[in-house]
């Protein structure tokens, strides 16, 4: 049944009072358009249009229902322009991000994305449970590290990068290791989840090594271990964008950083793909993609 166009034919008939005016419009034969006409009556089951030989007149129900019909047009007019806008998007933008990278790499960003485009309505939620995009639980999601095989289309932003810190006051208290060997005997600061390699990464004269560290403390994430690392617990191995400005103001040292690999974990938006994929999405993942590469 096909509704919009029922109420399309209806506007024109009882606009134009005239079944032949309306099918000249749509290309139709006066018959056709009466018989959508008695089709719609019969289905609400109430006169619509009072006909004689002289002219068509609209019914007080008639009325209401052409009201009805005018709106919903519009409506629906206003709903595709909204989708297929790809010069002014518009409408909610679900994005989704891990509490630690979302606060480093998206929640800076979205001033001047918002400035941009105004007719988008930026709805961020940051949490590290991995939401599920195919189901629609977010239009958006920034992942870090490796992705698994599925569905969705992914674009690369860039890549993190580690580094090894402490506080001053925690290297005035123990001394400050100059080779990776140093670090067996330091308070270091791990994940308590299994993870790929056990130990911390290193490069010496031009050869990749693992080296197993303790400490005193373990965490689930790199925000908590870089707050342990500014108390003076221990030392950290982070992402160094997370503690860019720890080190600035000095809460933070960088440690052996002739040893370090180079080492890091790429960045990539995540959503669903393909030719009809709505404007919003499409712009903001642009977007990251420029702003990343700026940066």
């Amino acid at each position: 049944m096909d509704i919009a166009g029922d109420l399309e034919i209806f506007t024109l008939v009882a606009e134009t009072r005239s079944f032949s005016a309306a099918g000249r419009h749509l290309n139709l034969a006066p018959s056709s358009i009466a018989r959508i006409v008695d089709r719609i009556e019969a289905r609400l089951g109430v006169r619509l249009l009072l006909r004689t030989t002289r002219a068509l007149t609209v019914t007080a129900e008639g009325a209401t229902y052409l009201s009805s019909a005018r709106r919903i047009l519009a409506d629906l007019k206003e709903t595709e322009q909204l989708i297929t806008d790809q010069s002014s998007p518009r409408g909610r933008l679900r994005v989704s991000g891990s509490i630690v990278y979302g606060k480093t790499f998206l929640v800076p960003l979205l001033g001047d994305f918002i400035q941009r485009y105004p007719g988008i309505l930026v709805d961020i939620s940051l949490t590290d449970t991995v939401v599920d995009i195919a189901a629609g639980q977010a239009d958006v999601a920034l992942r870090v590290g490796p992705l698994p095989d599925g569905p969705l289309t992914a674009r690369k932003l860039g890549e993190t990068h580690k580094v090894i810190v402490a506080s001053p006051g925690y290297l005035a208290r123990r001394g400050t290791p100059s080779i990776p060997e140093d670090l067996i005997d330091h308070d270091c600061i791990n994940f308590n989840f299994k993870r790929a390699t056990s130990g911390w990464p290193f490069r010496k004269d031009g050869d990749d090594y693992s080296l197993l560290v303790k400490g005193s403390v373990q965490t689930n994430n790199g925000d908590t271990q870089a707050q342990l690392a500014v108390e003076g617990i221990g030392i950290a191995r982070v992402c160094a964008e997370t503690v860019d400005r720890q080190i600035e103001a000095g809460h933070l040292v960088p440690l052996l950083e002739a040893f370090n690999p180079g080492d890091g974990e790429e960045i990539h938006a995540v959503f669903v793909g393909g030719a009809h994929m709505p404007a919003r999405v499409r712009c903001f993942v642009d977007y990251l993609v420029s702003a990343f590469a700026a940066r």
